[in-house]
């Protein structure tokens, strides 16, 4: 390796910095510059002495003596990304980074919708499906699982909860067929990627409210710890009592006040504590006044209410809006 661009060369400064230097660099940069070396870091693996010799004489410093080649690799940005943000900061980051990584590998399926996608799985191995689904966006890859028949769908996801990591060879093979089927030529070289249990929970995240409740109902068949381990990961309406008060009312502040009363159908007291004291007292008389006047409703109608109100949790949670505490404390039964 001979030339390196500016991101590659500020990597490579980084990597040839002491530990306690190189954490404090890092400290000062953004997530999505720290995102961006981090990936440098990870792919840098063959730098000889003098291409790090060059790289710090871009930054005019003077590289006298002899320079070992700078080790890169992914323990190396790990550490640097744990010890600069904290390990749940760090784990995502490095999340973002393999799954950009990986995600080309199927990139030429992008265009396709979840019928098309569903029809061209058909007839492979749950586990091959479910290496497909872990590469695709997730909101695509809900379209595609919602797509599937049961049992063929609590298969698949089976099979992403509990798969391990995915060799290149075997990620090349996959690809490779599909693109042969698709009529789609060579694929490039991806790295590994890795299954369980929590691509799986952001696949159901994104699926409503009816496939999600019958596909944990197949697994929780299948296998009852599985079943239980996704659910803990989940943020159901039950966990809406969790939320500090800040949060919740900015839930609460998207949400229309015929929803809220559909929800609120049922809900056990302490719920009802929670989304009483968080709208305005204004808003609050005008629920009063909305659940008075809905009656009988069904069921189906108070679920999605309540789907409606955890889909805007976990949205907010994903742009890093709330934080949503997952914590063993005691559990509300609605």
């Amino acid at each position: 390796m001979n030339a390196l661009n500016d991101r590659q060369t500020a990597a490579v400064v980084l990597m040839n910095l002491d530990r306690m230097h190189a954490i404090e660099v890092m400290k000062h940069l953004s997530e999505a510059e720290a995102e961006a070396l981090a990936s440098e870091i990870i792919t840098l693996q063959g730098v000889t002495a003098e291409t790090t010799s060059q790289a710090l004489g871009r930054f005019h410093q003077l590289a006298k003596g002899y320079l070992p080649p700078a080790r890169g690799g992914r323990d190396i940005a790990a550490r640097l990304l744990e010890a600069s943000f904290g390990a749940e900061r760090a784990a995502a980051v490095l999340g973002r980074v393999n799954s950009t990584s990986a995600n080309s590998s199927f990139e030429f399926l992008s265009a396709a919708d979840a019928g098309q996608l569903a029809t061209l799985l058909d007839g492979e191995l749950p586990e091959t499906v479910a290496l497909v689904l872990a590469h695709l966006p997730t909101d695509q890859a809900a379209a595609v699982l919602a797509a599937l028949p049961d049992p063929a769908r609590t298969d698949v996801a089976h099979a992403i909860a509990t798969m391990g990591t995915a060799t290149q060879e075997a990620i090349s093979i996959v690809a490779d067929a599909l693109k042969t089927r698709t009529g789609v030529l060579a694929a490039r070289d991806t790295p590994e990627t890795l299954g369980g249990v929590a691509p799986l929970v952001e696949i159901i995240n994104r699926s409503d409210a009816t496939i999600e409740k019958a596909l944990l109902a197949s697994i929780e068949e299948r296998d009852s710890a599985l079943a239980e381990d996704i659910r803990s990961r989940m943020f159901t309406f039950v966990d809406i009592v969790k939320l500090e008060d800040r949060d919740a009312q900015s839930v609460l502040r998207g949400i229309d006040l015929r929803s809220l009363a559909l929800a609120l159908k049922g809900a056990n007291n302490a719920i009802a504590d929670v989304i009483r004291r968080n709208v305005s007292e204004r808003n609050r008389e005008n629920l009063e006044a909305e659940s008075r006047a809905l009656g009988p409703v069904r069921m189906s109608q108070v679920e999605e209410a309540r789907a409606e109100i955890v889909r805007t949790i976990r949205a907010l949670e994903a742009s890093g809006d709330i934080t949503v505490q997952r914590t063993d404390e005691d559990e509300y039964v609605s």
